[in-house]
């Protein structure tokens, strides 16, 4: 009986060493639940096991990524961890962001020098779903200001798949047919894509985060050790944008990568500061608007990579405003559409009305704002758009982006029904309620349509 109490027991040094580890991982949690909403962490500084002061965003970035033994720091469980940014050496033949490159880039973002990106920011990259699967050509999204960025991303990425890639196929089964060297080339070019239209095909930049900072903190610009390791690539052709993508596509697609924040600063090196001037109106000063805690894109983000031009409205042309002023917006059909909806849109004001050359665009693919919400529609008929005949009756296919949506839902729209036909599934009580959002944004474009979920519950 002794022996066994004995062996249960242990010595006072490991009961002690065991309660100071518990301490700390319950302290190191607390500390990264504050750091993730921002509550009192933002001065706070650390050494690392060089003796050097890091940041707290730095140390927030550190969470959850083991560090190399013999370093006296315990990995952490934290769901708020953001890890460390992927750094490519600062070898090659980039050139190293200044001090007055970092401020334009902060302000054309936040309209100040002083915000850096939330946490969920941070996390965002560009990531498939499993190869030959249903969701094989689907990128994998999160709740979060980038959303719409992946999501327009998405675009992109089905535009090539099933339209423009030299070995095309335009069947709907061969988006569940991609290996995972599919989908890396897809995302190659869907990138590389976007980044020389907002160049005007003449020269495309592509951030990567190097080893070494180029930049200090000053009185007027605080670091957020991303935009100080910057180093920007030039491309004078679309070819060898490409090529240079996809050979560092994991400072895109790797967790931790920060890669939409880097296609966001590329997407705004390409454009240039000078062509943005031109692009925005009085009603957008900067690309980012705050929103709980976050940061939202506005309008001129998305149609910067729908159109290449960051025009902040979504109706054709330009107009004048209340007070005379020139708002601009879509000069030109983009090759992926856009279709917006909300609850608590009013069909009265004309500058929210999104304007025939996003709702008709080359290619039979829109970003969907529903509610707030980006999602994809597609077709994968390319003459829908070039034939009315079929209009008529056609299948529309889609992503949610939701991590609920096992495969994407099949809807057959029927732009010829009889008005009884629809009448008997919608309950005139309650108009803005009576289909589902998704169907409301549909019929933004096809409005007599009825809407067939071939089974699928509606995505409301």
């Amino acid at each position: 009986m002794d022996t066994e109490v004995s062996s249960l027991e242990q010595s006072p040094q490991e009961l002690d060493l065991e309660e100071i580890t518990r301490s700390i991982l319950f302290l190191d949690k607390w500390r990264e639940i504050f750091s993730y909403h921002r509550l009192g962490t933002n001065n706070t500084t650390s050494q690392n096991h060089e003796g050097n002061y890091i940041s707290a965003d730095e140390t927030e970035y550190r969470k959850g990524r083991p560090e190399p033994r013999g370093q006296g720091h315990l990995p952490s469980s934290s769901l708020c961890s953001v890890p460390r940014p992927s750094i490519i050496s600062s070898n090659l033949s980039g050139s190293p962001i200044s001090l007055a490159l970092a401020k334009k880039l902060r302000h054309v973002l936040f309209g100040n020098t002083d915000q850096v990106f939330s946490s969920d920011w941070k996390k965002a990259h560009f990531k498939f779903n499993d190869p030959f699967s249903d969701l094989a050509f689907a990128l994998k999204v999160e709740k979060g200001g980038a959303q719409s960025i992946q999501m327009a991303v998405q675009g992109s990425v089905i535009k090539y798949l099933l339209f423009t890639r030299k070995k095309k196929d335009c069947r709907f089964h061969s988006l569940c047919e991609l290996s995972q060297q599919d989908q890396k080339q897809a995302l190659a070019a869907a990138l590389a894509g976007i980044l020389w239209d907002t160049a005007a095909a003449q020269k495309a930049t592509v951030c990567l985060v190097t080893e070494n900072s180029y930049i200090a903190s000053t009185l007027d610009y605080s670091k957020d050790d991303l935009a100080e390791q910057l180093q920007l690539f030039e491309f004078s052709e679309k070819e060898a944008t490409e090529k240079f993508i996809y050979d560092h596509l994991q400072c895109f697609k790797g967790e931790g990568s920060h890669g939409v924040i880097l296609f966001l600063y590329s997407l705004i090196f390409s454009r240039t500061f000078e062509r943005l001037q031109d692009d925005l109106d009085v009603t957008t000063a900067h690309l980012l608007q705050p929103h709980a805690g976050g940061f939202l894109c506005r309008q001129a983000v998305l149609n910067m990579i729908l159109t290449g031009k960051a025009s902040p409205n979504v109706f054709n042309g330009c107009e004048k405003g209340e007070s005379q002023e020139r708002l601009r917006g879509v000069v030109a059909r983009s090759d992926i559409g856009y279709l917006q909806w909300g609850q608590d849109a009013s069909k009265d004001d004309r500058f929210s009305q999104v304007g025939s050359m996003l709702k008709t665009p080359k290619f039979p693919i829109w970003l969907c704002n529903i509610n707030g919400n980006c999602s994809i529609l597609f077709c994968t008929n390319r003459q829908l758009l070039s034939d009315w005949k079929m209009e008529c009756l056609f299948d529309l296919y889609f992503y949610s982006g939701q991590p609920s949506q096992k495969k994407p839902a099949r809807l057959t729209i029927d732009t010829h029904s009889h008005h009884w036909e629809r009448d008997r599934r919608e309950d005139k009580r309650r108009p803005a309620q009576r289909c589902s959002p998704v169907e409301m944004a549909i019929r933004t474009k096809w409005r007599e349509a009825t809407i067939n979920w071939n089974g699928t519950y509606p995505f409301f």
